[in-house]
């Protein structure tokens, strides 16, 4: 045998050895984690109890909640370390401590994170359903094998439910020869296929939430900040609400006539939104004139530029579809890495390329668990159950896996797709491409404008005391209205 060949084969090998290694490390810290998330919301309650049996059941859900979240992580990572890999390699071409950043790994970690979404969304999250819902056969020996001879029967009836609705419907969009073949062709057909579609349902879903959830960024960046006030005495607002803290502590304490007949319920939950407000009005006290006075103008100026740029990069993507084939997203077998900025503005380009990436999947989270559809989904500190937790995990997946796509297809990036994200049918159809772009922008256009108009007039509303006047029972329904739909109506 030829020593050069030895060389090389064993240089492949060493390479193959390595590149598995960094995964298996980089999944580890995901997975950790990951699991630190899940653990600040699950219900203690459920791995605490008598029966040992439902115990382990909730343990192994856990487990399988865990590698999936750990998935929807590595998922949001992947383009953002993808496009920063490429510009430290054209920054530092022939470093030594950088070999092992290369196109075979990048292209790895593509087809790992295609692999594991596809096993989550099939398989490991529809178990973890069944298993904490199922009880075993009537008449079969209770334990967890039970559950597990039941969990598996229902699953296999499922995919083969799903499977035979799959190639009904491509059978009847695909009719010939060519497509009728491919039907009998489960690995490289029907799973790619399948998950095509929950791809386009992400990509769908994301369409809706993300510029819902840039306008409500505005609002959620006011409740966790200290917001100025225009002509507002603070001293005085907080010893008038001191003097109403005090009297609604002596009504609870007994200390009135005897004659007063009181709802204790309704004094004791007036009394604690009275005792929130006075310890939100300390902090802003307490708070230093910059982060009063510039802490908040700095994060909304730096929200709109954002959102401003997200907005005018999509506008100028639905001009290059019109003129340029090649604005269209498709997918790539070699990545080429190094070879070529991503971004005409060279690596600042790329960083805000990042930037963006990680604004709109924030903003796309935010809007989901802010849709009156998917508000029961959101998540409680120590009491959510499992099968929410489930459900928040398939839910953060579809949005996390279809964010590549995503990106993408609205020229966020030109870092095109790696592996099966490319395969997609619908990503070579131009008029769901630019209708896509352009429903983005009118919606994202469409809201900010809303979110703006409002917010004006609930500031201007609450800065002149306007609030306080005793006024017609619409009128106030409406100052109502502005002021929580501008987030304001909470004393920050």
């Amino acid at each position: 045998m030829d020593p050069d060949d030895v060389s090389v084969r064993e240089q492949i090998f060493h390479n193959r050895v390595r590149e598995s290694i960094i995964c298996t490390l980089l999944f580890t810290c995901l997975y950790i984690v990951s699991y630190t998330i899940i653990a600040r919301f699950k219900k203690s309650a459920d791995f605490a109890t008598d029966d040992s049996e439902d115990a382990t059941v909730n343990r192994i859900a856990l487990w399988l909640c865990t590698f999936t979240l750990a998935v929807s992580v590595g998922a949001v990572l992947l383009l953002p370390f993808s496009i920063l890999s490429n510009e430290i390699l054209l920054c530092f071409p022939q470093n030594y401590y950088i070999q092992w950043l290369n196109g075979s790994l990048i292209h790895g970690l593509w087809n790992l994170v295609f692999l594991f979404s596809n096993l989550s969304l099939v398989f490991l999250m529809p178990f973890a359903y069944f298993f904490t819902e199922s009880e075993g056969f009537t008449g079969s020996k209770k334990g967890v094998m039970a559950r597990v001879y039941e969990t598996s029967v229902v699953l296999l009836l499922l995919t083969l439910l799903v499977l035979g609705i799959v190639w009904v419907a491509s059978a009847i969009m695909d009719n010939n020869d060519a497509s009728r073949e491919s039907l009998y062709d489960l690995w490289d057909y029907y799973l790619p296929y399948l998950y095509s579609c929950i791809s386009l349902f992400g990509v769908l879903l994301l369409l809706l939430c993300t510029p819902f959830g840039l306008s409500r960024m505005f609002s959620v960046t006011g409740q966790l900040l200290v917001k100025p006030r225009l002509l507002e005495d603070l001293d005085e607002t907080l010893d008038c609400v001191g003097f109403e803290e005090t009297a609604l502590s002596r009504k609870l304490s007994g200390n009135t006539s005897c004659w007063i007949n009181l709802n204790v319920e309704a004094v004791k939950q007036q009394f604690l939104a009275i005792q929130a407000r006075r310890i939100a009005l300390e902090m802003r006290r307490r708070a230093s004139p910059w982060q009063r006075n510039l802490g908040y103008p700095l994060a909304m100026l730096l929200l709109l530029a954002l959102t401003g740029v997200s907005v005018l990069i999509v506008c100028f993507h639905v001009l290059e579809l019109l003129i340029d084939e090649a604005a269209m997203p498709r997918g790539m077998e070699d990545p080429g890495l190094g070879k070529a900025s991503f971004s005409v503005f060279g690596s600042f380009g790329a960083a805000v390329q990042v930037v963006l990436i990680f604004y709109l999947m924030v903003a796309s989270v935010v809007g989901f668990y802010s849709s009156p559809l998917f508000i029961k989904l959101l998540p409680k500190k120590q009491d959510t159950a499992m099968t929410k937790i489930i459900g928040n995990c398939v839910s953060l997946l579809v949005l996390s896996s279809a964010l590549p796509v995503f990106s993408r297809t609205l020229g966020i990036t030109r870092f095109d797709l790696l592996g099966d994200f490319g395969r997609f049918n619908w990503l070579g159809n131009f008029y769901i491409v630019f209708l896509y772009n352009m429903l983005f922008a009118g919606l994202a256009t469409m809201c900010l404008v809303k979110k703006f108009t409002w917010a004006v007039q609930a500031e201007l509303i609450r800065a002149f005391g306007l609030h306080k006047l005793p006024l017609p029972v619409s009128r106030a329904r409406n100052s109502i209205k502005l002021l929580s739909a501008s987030g304001l109506l909470k004393v920050q």
